[in-house]
């Protein structure tokens, strides 16, 4: 690109960075909702304003040129200034209408966060909520949430978090599977028993051997990532499972183990952006939410 020429279209830059970070085009072209052959167009005109070949094709994926890298580290100081504008510019919209976007857990936005939206859309009928379900944690500088609801504390310090909540989980499994495998009445017990498994099995027995319970990957014949599919498993007889007592509540046809034993605490995080929390939207979905997970009417 010569002195005097303009400076590239930003929507290309965002299609190179996406490709970038994704190493497809295909992949790039769902993160930005675009067509592949529209983002490739993109992608092109980049390389054609700047004069450079920034990917080559190795095998089925892209990999970035020398230049392709030097010029990531310059993009990418540009995006994460877009999405500073973007955070910003929303923080300031004084208006109750518009969208929030709402991230949690599978399990959790399935059972525990419809009473707070409908307690919402009483009193913001004009939001317009779209629920983020997912088990892996969202990004809120880059905007793929505007909310979200967290068991560990962020530590990144433009975000604003609060506790809300700590809920108790125990050990629960269906009536079939008891009437089955017996009920375990100690945590020697468990050791004959089988669990279903809420995503990496590893984590899972480094997570419950602490708590005395002695299992081995043995004991987990089944499982999913899937939080909603891993306790629809439970319910159907595959296992015992840890879950909220809260959403056992919900589930009809569960039982609850070893009575005795002590409850498991897990925290419940609400988090925004600090910048976010000045929109009058944005604050009042996450004070709502804050009273109604905390028990406050």
């Amino acid at each position: 690109m010569t002195s005097g020429s303009s400076l590239p279209d930003w929507n290309h830059i965002r299609a190179f960075l996406a490709t970038a970070d994704t190493g497809s085009l295909s992949a790039a072209a769902r993160h930005l909702g675009l067509t592949q052959p529209t983002l490739s167009r993109q992608v092109a005109a980049l390389e054609d304003e700047l004069g450079i070949m920034l990917f080559e094709r190795v095998g089925r994926t892209l990999e970035l040129t020398q230049a392709g890298v030097e010029m990531l580290e310059h993009t990418r100081l540009m995006g994460e200034a877009a999405d500073r504008v973007s955070l910003v510019a929303t923080g300031q919209s004084q208006a109750i209408d518009g969208e929030v976007r709402i991230t949690a857990s599978d399990v959790f936005s399935a059972y525990l966060l419809p009473p707070a939206l409908k307690k919402l859309r009483e009193v913001a009928p004009d939001l317009y909520i779209i629920v983020v379900a997912a088990n892996e944690i969202q990004n809120l500088m880059r905007r793929e949430a505007d909310i979200a609801l967290r068991h560990v504390r962020p530590e990144q310090p433009d975000l604003i978090a609060r506790l809300v909540a700590e809920p108790k989980a125990y050990l629960y499994a269906a009536q079939d599977y008891l009437d089955t495998k017996g009920v375990p009445t100690t945590l020697a017990d468990l050791a004959h028993h089988d669990f279903v498994s809420f995503g990496d099995t590893k984590e899972m027995i480094g997570f419950l051997e602490p708590l005395g319970m002695p299992v081995t990957p043995k004991n987990f014949p089944i499982g999913s990532k899937n939080g909603l599919v891993a306790w629809q498993l439970c319910q159907d007889g595959f296992g015992i499972a840890i879950m909220g007592e809260d959403v056992a509540q919900l589930t009809p046809g569960m039982v609850r183990l070893l009575p005795d034993m002590p409850p498991i605490v897990f925290p419940i995080w609400l988090v925004t952006h600090r910048e976010l929390h000045t929109s009058r939207r944005i604050r009042l979905v996450f004070d709502l939410l804050a009273d109604h997970l905390s028990g406050k009417k």
